[in-house]
């Protein structure tokens, strides 16, 4: 029934912003590469090679995309490229991918080091910044001998990490100002105040990702605290097997089960466990998440 649902789901699909390059469109790209190898059927293979092919463009170029935006949001579908190459060999699709890799070397960074969110964001760090951009500049940077992007992004993560740290609540913020200037910011420590559970989901979904691609020797360095977040997290897990959109607070009035924040979380327990990094997830979690959030 699964599979059919998400066949029925493809046929139906509109991409995100009209065809134009984009961090949505990405995550169906994200799905379908995991669908592939997880299957090996051609089919899932053959609708990605559809899909991202009618956003490649003479150039290189992509669809609606520029890259003096600094959006490290649309670096994101940047990782479908890379597989895209790995399966054909072709080109094209290396071409496009070092165009976003254009982009990462003149995205503006905090004074600590890290990608600005974006360029009208500027002095900030969001954890969703290290999901989209942070596994796309690894896997470039090994596809392309070039190892200095790997230690940057490794780098980076680790400072991300320290500076959205909330000590009283063991989880992290979704954002930090580091010109403390945002309305949402703290003027002390320049977090935002809520700890948004789908913001969590990106975080955990970029570590366990991270992990996968580096190594374990590599990843040490960040394995206690991608653990703890972890543990964390399925410590926060509600009884209907979901999570709350403000994930720590349940008696919040109108806090509410937020299905892609759990989809999220779930991809991040399961794939994390696999990694040895995450308690052993709860029989049928997976299973009855699928049949709340379709």
């Amino acid at each position: 029934m699964l599979m059919q649902y998400f066949e029925d789901y493809l046929q139906r699909y509109q991409p995100y912003k009209g065809g134009a390059w984009c961090y949505e469109d990405g995550c169906i790209y994200r799905g379908l590469e995991w669908l592939h190898r997880a299957t090996g059927e051609e089919r899932w293979f053959a609708t990605l090679e559809r899909m991202v092919g009618k956003q490649l463009l003479q150039g290189p170029a992509l669809a609606g995309y520029a890259s003096d935006e600094f959006n490290i949001d649309n670096i994101m579908s940047g990782r479908a490229l890379l597989y895209l190459h790995d399966v054909t060999g072709e080109d094209r699709y290396m071409s496009a991918a070092k165009l976003l890799g254009e982009q990462l070397r003149g995205h503006p960074r905090t004074q600590s080091g890290v990608y600005w969110h974006k360029k009208r964001y500027p002095w900030q760090i969001w954890l969703d910044g290290l999901y989209m951009g942070l596994p796309f500049q690894i896997g470039l940077g090994q596809k392309t001998g070039n190892d200095a992007l790997v230690d940057d992004a490794l780098a980076q993560a680790t400072t991300a990490l320290d500076q959205t740290f909330v000590p009283e609540t063991g989880l992290y913020a979704h954002g930090v100002d580091e010109s403390r200037s945002q309305k949402w910011a703290d003027p002390d420590t320049g977090h935002s105040s809520a700890h948004w559970a789908r913001a969590l989901g990106w975080l955990s979904m970029a570590l366990v990702d991270i992990a996968e691609l580096v190594g374990p020797d590599r990843f040490a360095p960040l394995k206690p605290r991608t653990a703890a977040l972890l543990e964390k997290i399925d410590q926060l897990r509600q009884s209907n097997g979901l999570w709350l959109q403000v994930i720590d607070q349940p008696a919040l009035p109108g806090n509410f089960p937020e299905s892609s924040a759990s989809a999220m979380l779930v991809y991040a327990l399961l794939h994390g466990h696999a990694l040895g990094l995450a308690p052993t997830p709860e029989f049928g979690l997976a299973d009855r998440l699928a049949d709340q959030v379709i």
